[in-house]
């Protein structure tokens, strides 16, 4: 079984930065597919970015391109989302997830991952 721990999450002014991370445990890291997503109340989980076991190869959301960026360090189990130039819209609960066989052509799709941390809150004043 695998267990991710989000951490990083708080409150920052628009157009400030934060830097989330996500430890996985009880598997080989390495061997995750990786991603974030993001819920506020009442509304579907929404893709927020996935990156491959290595970390080569990435995928984004059309809201956060160009402002996030997904990353992992293999030896450390962490996986990292760079989040800039943040807005209102921004302001969500933030999840990590793994897939065992992440199918990166639906990336964005929550029925490909396999484990969820308890996600860390995310807002943005305005």
């Amino acid at each position: 079984h695998v267990q991710l721990v989000e951490s990083g999450g708080g409150l920052v002014q628009a157009g400030g930065s934060l830097r989330l991370s996500c430890v996985g445990s009880g598997t080989t890291f390495s061997s995750l597919g990786m991603g974030w997503f993001r819920q506020v109340p009442v509304k579907a989980r929404e893709f927020v970015a996935a990156l491959n076991w290595g970390g080569d190869s990435t995928y984004y959301g059309g809201a956060v391109k160009g402002r996030f960026t997904i990353s992992r360090n293999n030896a450390l189990s962490t996986m990292y989302l760079q989040m800039n130039s943040l807005t209102p819209e921004d302001t969500a609960m933030y999840f990590c997830a793994a897939s065992l066989a992440l199918d990166y052509g639906s990336a964005g799709s929550v029925a490909e991952y396999d484990f969820w941390g308890q996600g860390t809150q995310v807002t943005v004043s305005s």
